[in-house]
Formats: C-alpha cells, structure tokens, sequence
C-alpha cells in the first residue's frame, strides 16, 4: 500500500486526526510516512506536527484546542517541585523563574505531596501578580460529585484563587471510571456547576495506563452530550511501540478538536526511559514529545538545570523530518516493544487511586449496598 492509499485508509477509518491529515497530505511532498507492522498487522500512523507554534524569545506557544487560548509548549510539573527534600522557598523560586522566562502552564493535582504542591504553587502565584501569568490546572480524583466538590474547594483554598482555567478528572485508568463520572451523582456534576459558577474555565481528563480506556472516556462523553475541552496523556519515544496513545487515542482527540496535552517525556518521575539503555538523549525526548500535535509537553522540575533543560528543548525545537523520527523510534523499538520501560502503563507503581481508592469516594454500588432500605 503506497503512503496516500494508506493515509486515505487510516483517514476514513477515523485513526489520524485533523493535524495528522494535514501532516501526512500535500504539505509534505516526497516524504515517506513509516508503516509500522504489529502482532495483528499494520499499526495507525502516529499523528504528525503541522504547527510548531509562535516562538518568542526561548518559549514556543501553541493554541490549546478549541478553548481560544495560547499556552507554552512545555509545562511545568506540579508534582516535582514540591518533593521531600525540596524547601518550600526553592518551590517558589522555582515555579517563578518559570513564569518569568514565559513558561505560562501550570500543572498540579489536588493528590501531589499530599496536598503541598498545591500549596506551594498557591504561594509562589499570590505573590507579585503571578497567578495573572499563570494558566493553571489542577486535578481531581473524586468520581462522586460530593467528594468532587470536597476537593475542588480544598484546591482552590491551596491554589490561593477563585478560579482554575482548566480542572482535569485525574487517572481515568478503569473502564469503569467514565461511567462512575458521568453517572447520575457522577463527579460530571460538580464540574459542569463549577464552570457555570466561574470556578472552572474548562474541564479535562487524564489517563496513562492504556489508550483504549481514553477513546472509551471520549465515547462516555460523547453519549452523554458532552465534550472536553483538554485530555493529557503520555506520549514518549518508547510510546509507539506498546498500547500507543499517539496511535490510538490522540487522533480521537483531535478529530473531536479536543486539546491534546501530554506528559511522561522520560518514562516518568524516577526517568527510566534515560536508563534504559536505549539510545536516545534527554533533548530527544522532549523534542520527540514536542514533535507530536499536542499543544504542550508537562514536565517535572525540581531544579534549576532541568528548567533550563526545558527551555533548551523548546529553543532548539524544530519539527523533525520522517527520517529523524524513525531514528528515534529505531533506537527504542527493542526497549519499548513490551512496556518494560514505560513502568505507568504495566504497573502499579504511579496509580495513585489505585494505593489510595478512598480518593476516588465509594461508588454507586457501595453507597447503594450501605443505604438503609424500605425506611429500616
């Protein structure tokens, strides 16, 4: 099959997304899209970049979906910056230096460190104008809409703001999740009411355990009448090879026109992908990350050197050809083929909910398994 059969192929059957479509149309005359061959044959094309964004000075800005906003293409991690051993002044400093160097998207999560890293990010964005620099996001875990409540009132009281511009259901990792949220009572609720109220500008979700449990957050969604405006998932040099959400669940998102925001550039917080063994530098992973249509890549910083290390990657960014992609997803085929590196998608070890399920808030079963019945 000749490279626009197969886009036209992959394009009817809804696998490449509009950026993909463009990617892979005229625009790049003579170049070869590689066909990658699985178990059960032919794999989707990995969606390709058309727009690197708006450069200025070190920071590349890229518009987030359809919700009329431009952010930085690399984010800064919540839940780095606040770990044991890091002062709270160095969090601060931190997170600040960021914003002052145009690195404008904030992520947290109401779960990180314990609650600190909300925290502290409420420190640093209360002080000096901050939090008017500042497109901040946070995460929820509750799936009722009491606990999600619970949680979006303590958030904002650490976030020291009457407002998030973007509140993400975090670690949608069961297929049960999108049914427990969109249920009646579901966590849907408080962030529909929120958004009506001005607390929440626009609602997302996240995932990285597979990426057929994101199409299946997308369908919930769509059944029930509702679209997102964000969804975050991981994207990597080993992603390609094992459960790929570039392959799978990215272009969903971007047919929906749904914001594409992604995560785990170097395998996660202990960095196994850079200790794999795999040919590929630190750089390579943030520019492979970048070079997906996704509006900005979160990573972690705990430290000066890492933050200029991202500025870096966005600085000397420019999209990679065919050909330097392949190199990269060369490199990484032997490591990624089996997920051994990518630890958040074959185990438990980064499943917050999983480790702490009274997070989630009971579900409909239980809380129906403990009402008292017929008035007893």
């Amino acid at each position: 099959m000749d490279r626009r059969s197969l886009f036209r192929s992959a394009a009817a059957s809804g696998l490449v997304g509009i950026a993909g479509r463009a990617a892979l149309g005229a625009e790049t005359p003579g170049q070869d899209v590689p066909l990658v061959t699985g178990p059960q044959g032919p794999l989707p094309p990995l969606p390709l970049l058309t727009d690197p964004g708006e450069r200025r000075g070190d920071m590349l800005y890229r518009r987030l979906g359809q919700t009329g906003e431009t952010v930085s293409a690399i984010g800064f991690g919540g839940s780095h910056f606040a770990k044991p051993g890091i002062e709270e002044a160095t969090s601060v400093r931190l997170c600040h230096a960021a914003l002052d160097r145009g690195m404008n998207f904030m992520d947290n999560a109401w779960d990180y460190n314990d609650g600190a890293s909300e925290r502290r990010m409420g420190v640093a964005l209360s002080q000096g104008g901050y939090r008017g620099k500042a497109f901040l996001m946070t995460k929820v875990d509750g799936r009722n809409k009491d606990i999600a409540q619970t949680q979006l009132d303590q958030s904002l009281r650490r976030l020291r703001t009457d407002h998030l511009d973007l509140w993400m259901f975090h670690e949608v990792l069961r297929y049960d999740d999108p049914d427990r949220i969109f249920a009646p009572g579901g966590a849907i609720e408080t962030a529909i009411a929120a958004r009506q109220a001005g607390k929440v500008r626009f609602i997302g979700f996240t995932g990285h355990k597979d990426p057929r449990i994101h199409v299946y957050m997308m369908e919930v969604a769509r059944a029930h009448g509702f679209q997102f405006d964000v969804v975050l998932m991981p994207s990597n040099v080993m992603d390609a090879h094992f459960r790929s959400f570039a392959r799978l669940a990215m272009p969903v998102a971007l047919r929906e026109r749904i914001g594409v925001i992604t995560m785990k550039a170097f395998g996660g917080s202990n960095g196994v992908i850079l200790k794999s063994g795999a040919k590929v530098a630190p750089i390579d992973c943030l520019h492979y990350a970048l070079n997906r249509p996704t509006s900005v890549v979160v990573t972690g910083i705990d430290n000066e050197a890492v933050l200029d290390q991202a500025f870096e990657a966005a600085r000397s960014f420019r999209p990679m050809s065919p050909a330097q992609e392949a190199r990269i997803t060369d490199a990484t085929s032997e490591e990624g083929r089996d997920g051994r590196y990518e630890l958040f998608k074959t185990t438990a070890h980064f499943d917050g909910t999983a480790h702490n399920p009274d997070w989630l808030g009971p579900d409909r079963e239980a809380t129906l398994a403990l009402a008292p019945r017929n008035g007893g």
